[in-house]
């Protein structure tokens, strides 16, 4: 089986009572869609957190959001081949798994495109109050490049896009704090998302980032809810 879920922000409760209940195994993928929270403080704490979650009786697969540092800039981490896309991985760690951007996965007979990242609305309060934050948040023009490349290659057809972010004109606007003036939020990426979608021939778009649940037409925004990719 492979099952979605929105953003964990390092709090998996949720995600190991799901399995608990699902009765997983490690042959089930969980795919999170940005913002996992694995690689946040990148010290003994995140080692800490990848040995209780090596205890899960799944396969996570991570999608790069914006609160977490990217796995090519951690030294311990390697790339391999899955499900015909490359990903990065830990030898301590098999079974926790982070999506490159731009590569294609078959999920069970679907090919799925990865294109995480986004900007944080909070990115200067963050670095203010010295909370982490993460220059490679957003794809960079080689990233977006590559994506662009991969989409092309298969003729602009895709059964599944998992992001973290959504293209600009599917953004939840109802959601959006108050205390966030959005004429200073950088919306680069959801732009860039805006054109891939205009182009793309897709059956189904997943998404995390946005802290809620809305189904727009074939665009699934997901938050703490559990779906079944389809």
């Amino acid at each position: 089986m492979i099952y979605l879920t929105g953003d964990t922000h390092r709090d998996f409760e949720r995600i190991f009572d799901f399995c608990a209940e699902n009765e997983t195994t490690l042959e089930d993928v969980l795919i999170i869609l940005g913002d996992a929270g694995i690689n946040f403080f990148l010290d003994e704490s995140d080692h800490e957190l990848k040995k209780e979650l090596s205890t899960l009786e799944v396969t996570l697969f991570c999608i790069h959001g914006n609160h977490e540092e990217r796995p090519f800039m951690i030294d311990s981490y390697l790339e391999k081949e899955w499900h015909g896309g490359m990903v990065y991985y830990e030898e301590e760690f098999p079974h926790l798994l982070f999506a490159k951007d731009g590569e294609i996965y078959d999920l069970d007979g679907r090919k799925a495109i990865a294109i995480g990242g986004a900007y944080s609305v909070n990115k200067f309060y963050r670095l203010s109050g010295g909370a982490p934050w993460f220059p490679t948040e957003q794809p960079s023009d080689e990233i977006m490049d590559d994506v662009e490349c991969a989409l092309a290659k298969v003729g602009w057809k895709i059964d599944v896009v998992l992001s973290h972010t959504a293209p600009l004109k599917y953004e939840p606007c109802e959601e959006f704090l108050d205390t966030i003036d959005q004429s200073t939020v950088d919306k680069t990426t959801e732009q860039w998302l805006d054109t891939i979608e205009d182009r793309l021939h897709y059956e189904r778009w997943y998404c995390g980032h946005y802290h809620c649940s809305k189904n727009d037409g074939h665009l699934k925004i997901m938050f703490e809810d559990f779906e079944e990719i389809s």
